[in-house]
């Protein structure tokens, strides 16, 4: 199709933020959402031609993940100029192991256009995301794509966009197929009456409606206008509509972008990124029915101390704050920063305040830091075409921040702002990763900081019980691309079965004796301890009681016997796990008034120790979790079954707020929730979420405790 021509050495700079729009791109993985933002920049001339995801030629899929695997993986931002509109398009992943970059692009928006493909319609994980959208007000749009494709099916995509998404979903146009009765060649615009015909390629050829349009269109027609005027705020409109006056499109059609701005309409559009069809009238759309930056009402802002302060304007004579929505590292440039400026106006040159805090337990600890903007860039997917500046409302990159990290916010150094981070999802699939060697040990650490700056949805934990580096990812495609950019980063690395923390205890009472004696010539060895082990309520830790009587060990030696007992609880003694919820009282020893030391009395108390165990009955505790799994009423009756199935027990089942979804209350054994996150989503066809909260350790069975030591004893 035949494109505008344009300038792209320099980014679009835009002053006044009623001049810009900024979208969000939604919908699940192969709907078409990349391939219709590469067909719009096509088509506004923003580069020379369109490029295509199996070819790995896009804008927005540069990352070799995205290439690769032919979806996308990451957050990207290309922008357009439509009729002196800027449009920034920020492309989402749409498969579920990436809702992080979901949630980024939903913060840095003021509008989303759910992309729904013609031949799959609307599945579970795009109405989850709609209901998203509405909670946070999102004022939203449809595109209903792959109108060309030979399985395509306009009505019946339009019909699943109204039964999931609700009322006020309404078609503004309607497709006019070409002489062989399937091919889409045309849209009839149903406020307009205009017809814009493909048939000639892109840009069309538009004309008045003829009366052979008019009658296949008459009734989406007065069901969009009463919809339009359902929601005009001129309360004498449907009156006069009902007594038969012609309402203009004049009027209809400020009444019809208003509602749009505010969330209360939904437009769907036809397009077909392949033959150009709808991609002007996308454009038209987006430019004057999208909310501008000075409808959206802004994020809260404090002190970096947390102090109150008055809320934001969209003003680019305001304070600085802008946040960073996206951090990547790029190979050649380093550390690129995706920023959303919410207020004021970043200039190259410019000292500025970034802050990041509330996110320590996802491995960002708190800091604050003064960093001077060098440059200041237009992003076009990996290409950054500097600018000038960037005001209120606007989306730009800054690079070689040294401290810039996903959610923090860039305030002026004078007057250093905070604003509260968006929610992130909590990841809950561990993969366990470890070094091959010890040079790639430095490397992986250094890398794995670059990733967990840049992804929020990516927790980084060292286990000092299990002694495993765990990464916690969303699922396992996100697992998937993380190694793979770790791997890229040149650490070399596997990855082993994640350890469950286990406890060991005392299941009974048990005596223990401790003798250390080594005479070897010279200075010896001497200590010797007698021991009661009694166990204790789970949750009491350890406690030790001293009950010498008549200086049987010394007493500076005590405290070596228990320095020595605590050293073996640490160690563990049948598989290695931490012995806890435990009273181990000293009752008895000896002691050599040469040989004894620290030392012996320390041996001694851990052999005392070992010797309770072989006499007692040690137990293995197991976590168990409290977890809470959301999902579509249909699937209650598979997830209670497989909950059963991994040891589950059930605390309760509920309806959610929305009256369509249970909550489901159980706990569960931690060892049968290590791939739930990735088996629910199976199960619940992509629908079903769970949230998990440690209640306590008990007991576990015997056959499985078996297995355990048995194991322990084979790695010795």
């Amino acid at each position: 199709m035949a494109q505008k021509t344009q300038d792209n050495t320099a980014g679009p700079v835009v002053t006044e933020p009623g001049r810009v729009r900024n979208v969000v791109l939604v919908g699940h993985s192969g709907a078409g959402k990349t391939t219709l933002v590469e067909a719009l920049l096509a088509a506004t001339g923003t580069i020379p031609r369109a490029g295509t995801v199996a070819d790995g030629t896009t804008v927005c899929d540069h990352d070799p993940a995205a290439v690769r695997q032919q979806r996308s993986v990451s957050l990207a931002c290309a922008s357009v100029v439509h009729d002196g509109i800027k449009i920034n398009l920020l492309d989402t992943p749409g498969y579920a192991d990436f809702v992080g970059e979901l949630r980024a692009g939903l913060r840095a928006a003021d509008a989303a256009l759910f992309v729904v493909s013609a031949v799959d319609g609307v599945d579970e994980a795009t109405t989850a995301l709609w209901e998203e959208c509405a909670a946070v007000g999102m004022p939203r749009a449809v595109a209903i794509t792959r109108l060309d494709h030979p399985r395509a099916d306009y009505d019946q995509a339009l019909q699943d966009c109204q039964e999931a998404f609700g009322e006020n979903v309404m078609p503004i146009y309607q497709p006019m197929l070409g002489d062989d009765g399937t091919s889409v060649e045309g849209l009839i615009g149903l406020v307009t009456l205009r017809v814009l015909d493909y048939s000639q390629g892109y840009p069309p050829r538009a004309a008045e409606a003829e009366p052979a349009h008019l009658n296949p269109i008459k009734d989406d027609r007065d069901l969009l206008i009463e919809g339009i005027i359902a929601e005009s705020e001129d309360e004498t409109l449907m009156d006069r509509y009902v007594a038969g006056e012609l309402i203009s499109t004049d009027t209809l059609v400020p009444d019809l972008e208003k509602a749009v701005a505010r969330g209360n309409f939904y437009p769907v559009i036809p397009v077909c990124a392949g033959t150009g069809v709808g991609l002007d009238a996308l454009l038209d759309g987006l430019a004057t029915s999208a909310p501008s930056p000075l409808e959206h009402e802004l994020p809260v802002v404090t002190g970096v101390d947390g102090s109150p302060r008055s809320p934001l304007t969209c003003d680019p004579a305001g304070p600085l704050v802008a946040e960073v929505v996206k951090t990547t590292i790029d190979r050649h440039v380093g550390r690129v920063s995706l920023v959303r400026v919410f207020s004021g106006t970043l200039r190259p040159e410019l000292t500025v305040h970034v802050s990041g805090h509330g996110l320590t337990d996802r491995g960002h600890p708190d800091h604050d830091a003064d960093e001077r903007i060098a440059h200041i860039y237009s992003p076009l997917g990996a290409q950054l075409r500097e600018v000038s500046a960037c005001a209120a409302g606007d989306i730009c990159a800054i690079t070689k921040s040294g401290s810039a990290e996903t959610g923090d916010t860039i305030s002026s150094k004078d007057q250093p702002l905070l604003m509260r981070p968006w929610t992130m999802p909590e990841p809950l699939l561990p993969i366990a990763v470890v070094a091959k060697t010890r040079s790639d040990e430095d490397t992986l650490a250094k890398n794995l900081a670059r990733l967990v700056a840049g992804d929020p949805t990516l927790r980084l934990e060292r286990n000092a019980s299990t002694h495993q580096l765990v990464l916690w990812c969303m699922g396992e495609a996100h697992a998937d691309v993380v190694l793979e950019r770790l791997r890229a980063g040149g650490a070399d690395l596997d990855t082993e079965p994640v350890k469950v923390t286990l406890r060991e205890t005392f299941g009974t009472a048990s005596k223990g004796h401790g003798r250390h004696v080594k005479q070897s010539g010279g200075h010896g060895q001497y200590a010797v301890c007698d021991i009661e082990v009694t166990p204790l309520p789970r949750g009491s830790g350890f406690e030790f009681v001293d009950k010498v009587v008549g200086g049987a060990v010394p007493h500076n030696y005590i405290p070596s016997v228990e320095k020595g007992v605590r050293a073996q609880l640490e160690r563990g003694i049948v598989a290695g796990y931490p012995v806890v919820d435990l009273r181990v009282t000293l009752v008895d020893g000896k002691a050599h008034s040469v040989d004894s030391s620290d030392a012996a009395f320390q041996t001694a108390g851990s052999l005392a120790l070992r010797e309770a165990a072989e006499q007692g009955q040690m137990t293995l505790l197991e976590p168990i979790d409290e977890i809470v799994v959301r999902v579509p009423d249909t699937y209650v009756g598979a997830v209670m079954s497989d909950l059963s199935g991994r040891r589950g027990r059930p605390l309760g089942t509920e309806t959610d707020d929305d009256g369509e979804h249970s909550l489901i209350r159980a706990e569960v054994p931690a060892t049968e929730l290590l791939r739930y996150a990735v088996e629910l989503r199976a199960l619940s066809s992509g629908a079903g979420t769970f949230s998990r909260t440690y209640a306590r350790h008990e007991p576990m069975p015997a056959h499985l405790a078996d297995a355990v030591r048995k194991e322990h004893a084979a790695g010795k």
